[in-house]
Order: structure tokens, then sequence, then C-alpha cells
């Protein structure tokens, strides 16, 4: 059988073991991969970036307070000693379900015994797709990298004009969605900004510095308690940063966001409004919700496939209290469970359903400063922060990466300095030329990374 001049690797090349096909290697599908390493199973990742990136410290990298090598571990070397785990770097064009096959962009194709789809989520402009070139996302290394060059330009241009009015627009910066991202971002540009650049320029001062955070909703940090979201409000408030509620915004230009009873002026904005599923769940042929994501039943397979599955931020997973959140635990949870299934499976064992055990949520505003909900109770100021650190830094892959992460982090508390100060470009023309004002929002290919 051929696909496209390529020839479809038959299901049991290599042995008899059931294959496995995982796309994505974000946190469900490499935990997936690594519950099924040395298992009787057959095992082929597929993900268009050959790194596994660890999201919620991907704000530091945008804040200069990491680079992207810490946050970020190829993964072959995760899988190096699995031998029954083969990596593929490529992009995934179409799923055949019935047929049971994957296929890349390149003409490769991929049988499949089973398959495990976390192919993860992408920004959602809520079909404003052209605000992306003025308000870019922060979902990958190369958006943090490019959100940390237009801040530093923005100081860099900011010390250049004599005029007040005009280095005050050049140094709002302005955040569109209160969830954690967004209170993440406002609490470490404030730092960025009042610690660390005030003090390498001349003209910039700290006083102009302003920080906006713009939520549509009543209140920020809506997936948490109300004590949690309120002590995030009084927390960013005492570190002078600007938010506004129950505001929408209308459009998103040159000259800043447009809500409705005014326009917030900005030289630099981020999107962290809201994701919609990857844009791989559009070609499978399965029920999904508004939000794009894989409606998925109670074992996280698809709908009259039972050997196919959906996890992480692709999925929806309806429980008695909602759907399950788009965060990290659910998708590592989701990718040990469908390993396990499929072993269980494979063995002629009976299976159960999927449980979601939530042990927390949490969020951190500052140096010193951050929320938490654990186990019903609710923790704030300096103990949520020592919270976070630790757990951050025992779910990060990779132990150099760790031990990197946490000097970095020792040196910005001692010192109060950070070491990613660099303003980078992407090729010699724009290197050449004045650094544009806005980020270029030329096409991207599917995202495969949950």
């Amino acid at each position: 059988m051929k696909v496209r001049g390529r020839a479809v690797r038959p299901r049991d090349a290599g042995g008899d073991r059931p294959h496995v096909v995982i796309i994505g290697g974000g946190f469900g599908g490499l935990e997936a991969a690594k519950a099924l390493a040395g298992r009787p199973v057959r095992v082929t990742l597929i993900d268009r970036s050959n790194h596994h990136l660890f999201q919620p410290l991907l704000y530091q990298v945008a804040m200069a307070g990491l680079s992207p090598t810490e946050v970020a571990i190829p993964i072959r070397s995760v899988l190096r000693n699995k031998d029954n785990v083969h990596t593929v770097l490529g992009n995934v064009a179409a799923v055949d379900l019935e047929g049971r096959r994957v296929d890349l962009d390149d003409g490769e194709s991929f049988d499949f015994d089973y398959l495990v789809i976390a192919a993860g989520a992408r920004p959602a402009y809520f079909g404003q797709e052209h605000w992306r070139a003025h308000a870019p996302p922060l979902k990958s290394v190369e958006d943090a990298t490019e959100i940390r060059r237009e801040v530093l330009l923005a100081f860099e241009r900011a010390e250049r004009m004599a005029n007040d009015l005009q280095r005050r627009k050049k140094l709002t910066l302005a955040i569109v969605g209160g969830g954690p991202t967004g209170v993440e971002l406002a609490g470490a540009l404030v730092e960025l900004s009042q610690s660390i650049l005030s003090g390498d320029f001349r003209r910039v001062q700290t006083q102009e510095v302003r920080v906006v955070l713009i939520e549509g909703g009543d209140r920020l940090l809506s997936g948490m308690s109300e004590a949690s979201s309120r002590e995030a409000k009084l927390a960013l408030e005492a570190m002078g940063v600007e938010i506004i509620l129950n505001r929408m915004a209308r459009d998103i230009d040159e000259r800043g966001v447009h809500l409705d009873d005014r326009i917030v002026e900005a030289e630099t904005i981020v999107w962290a409004a809201g994701v919609r599923a990857s844009a791989l769940a559009e070609s499978i042929d399965v029920p999904k919700d508004q939000a794009g994501r894989i409606i998925v039943r109670h074992d996280c397979s698809l709908p009259n496939h039972p050997n196919a599955f959906a996890i992480g931020d692709i999925a929806r997973f309806d429980t008695e209290d909602g759907p399950l959140p788009g965060v990290s635990p659910v998708a590592m949870q989701q990718g040990r469970y469908v390993a396990r299934w499929i072993l269980r499976t494979v063995e002629g064992r009976s299976t159960k359903p999927f449980r979601y055990r939530d042990k927390g949520t949490m969020a951190t505003i500052g140096r010193r400063r951050a929320v938490a909900d654990v186990l019903g109770v609710t923790m704030t100021g300096y103990p949520a922060w020592l919270a976070w650190l630790f757990v951050h830094l025992f779910f990060l892959v990779g132990f150099k990466n760790r031990v990197f992460v946490l000097l970095q982090w020792i040196g910005a508390y001692v010192f109060e300095s950070r070491g990613a100060r660099l303003i980078t470009f992407n090729d010699r023309k724009q290197r050449s030329e004045t650094p544009p004002r806005r980020f270029n929002a030329g096409p991207r290919s599917v995202e495969t990374a949950s």
C-alpha cells in the first residue's frame, strides 16, 4: 500500500507487539510515552517540535527571568533510554480512525493499534485573528522570545524619547486576560521594570511604567477560589498594576486595546485571554464542543473508537462538576491513565473509568507573592510562593534544568538581577532594519504539543 509515494509502515514491523502512536510531546503525550516505555508495546511519538516545553514557566522566559533552554528539553533526551519508543519530528496532516493510520504532511504514514491524541491547544482570538499582529500569545518558545524582545525594545525606544508623554506611551504594557498567565505576566512585568530595567536606563523612570491587566469577567483567576482571586487583585494593585474588570476587548490595533468606553493606548500588548483546541482536531470527524475540543468518553476514548484516545487541552472530559480544566495535571494524569488502559487491555485485564485527582491550583504574583488553593485550603503570600517554587521545580523535566532554574531563582532573589535580557532577531534583514513595532502574524503550522 502506498500513500503519497511512500510506503505505509506495516503495523507489525519489528515484531508482533501492538503499535501505539502518540501525537504530541507535551505533558500528556510525554507521560503516556514514559508510562509505556519498557512494556510489551511499540511506541511512536510524533511532535512538530523537537522539545518538550514546560509552559507554566514560559512567562519567565518572556520576562527575561529564564532562558528557553531552562524551560525546554529535547524529547529525544527524555526518551533516550526507552528502547521501545521511537520519536518522530513532523507535522500530522490527517488521522484516519477507520483505517488506523496517521499521515504526516511530508507523505510518511504510521499505522497504529492504539492512538493517543495529545496535540494541545492554540490561542483563541474569538474570530479576530488579525489581532495576533498586535497582541501575540504566549504558547511557545518563539512567542516568549518575541515578547521579551518587544518589551526590552519598548524600554530602548523610551530611552531615546525626550518628550515625557511619548515616553509614557512607549512604557505602557497591556495584558488581555486575567487568568494565571495574565496575572503572572503582570507581576513579572512590574518586577522587571521596577527592580531591573529602571537601573539600566537614564531617562526611564519607574513611575512612568504602566502595566494594565484587562479581564472580561468580574474577577481575576476565575478558576480559583474567590479568596485567591481577591488576594491576587490586592497584591497586583499594591505593586502598581492597573486592573480593568468587566471589559471585553472590542478591537486591538496599532493604537492599543479598544474597550467599550475607552482605548488603552499601549506600546506592547500580550494576549492571554483564551485558547481553543489544536487545528488537528478540526480534521477528525468526531463530536466537539464550541472550543473545538474532542468530546471523550469516561475512559478518555473517542466515541465509537475505543482504541483511540484524546487527552489534555485537545480533549473535553465532562464530570459532575463540569469539564476538566486545561491544566498540566489533568493532561499528565490522563496520559498515565491511558497508558495503563492500553497495557491492561493488551494483557486481557479489565479497566476502570478515569478519575481526576485535583491536588490544587496556584499562581505566582511576584517576588514572595503567590496564591494557592490546595485540598480546599487557600494559601497566600510567602508560604504560597514557596509552595509554588517547590511544585514547579518538582515537575520540571530534566535534572539539569531543575538545577539551573533553581540557581537562577536564587540569583534573582538575592541579587535582584535577571540574566536573560537579550534582544535577538530572526534574520539578517530584521537586524539591518529598524525593529518592527508589532509582531509578525504569519501563518503557523499545526500544533502537536500538549
